[in-house]
């Protein structure tokens, strides 16, 4: 990867900060179980197998109109923009929504390089999900599971990251 800035992206609550909180080894990001938290860019600094990048921290991505989503669509738009390369987070227990597809239009808009990483994955059956399988196939892309509260397969994003 010669890219010098990596964005994460996705709607609410799928679990951006914790991975962004992973990606820069620290707790510089709020996570907490309530949407909304995140509204405006967080930016860190990541180290993967040599390779120095920025990562930016974004609030999630919804189309409908809720208190502050403008601001942070805004927010999510200008990482969005300034991005060599995006990670689009998705909740893997649930699999693809509808707001999933909003983002990915937006993604799709962008032009950029984009690496999937199916978020909250704590065993074998969540991996195989129907949607994460259909969104493997739609979106001809590798997709990264991860589980949230460990460093459980994060080399694997990473991995994805760098081939880029």
């Amino acid at each position: 990867m010669n890219r010098g800035i990596v964005a994460i992206v996705g709607r609410p609550n799928v679990g951006k900060s914790s991975v962004f909180n992973r990606l820069v080894q620290d707790n510089l990001a709020i996570t907490d179980d309530q949407s909304g938290i995140t509204r405006d860019r967080l930016y860190g600094k990541c180290e993967w197998l040599d390779q120095k990048f920025s990562v930016i921290d974004t609030g999630g991505i919804e189309l409908k109109d809720v208190p502050f989503m403008d601001e942070i669509r805004a927010q999510a738009q200008l990482a969005i923009d300034e991005a060599d390369l995006i990670i689009f987070v998705v909740d893997g227990r649930v699999g693809i929504t509808n707001q999933d597809r909003d983002v990915m239009n937006i993604l799709h808009r962008s032009k950029k390089p984009v690496v999937v990483a199916a978020n909250k994955i704590d065993d074998v059956k969540q991996e195989s999900n129907l949607q994460i399988e259909q969104l493997k196939e739609s979106s001809n892309q590798q997709i990264s599971s991860i589980k949230e509260e460990t460093d459980s397969k994060i080399s694997t994003l990473m991995n994805n990251v760098k081939e880029q």
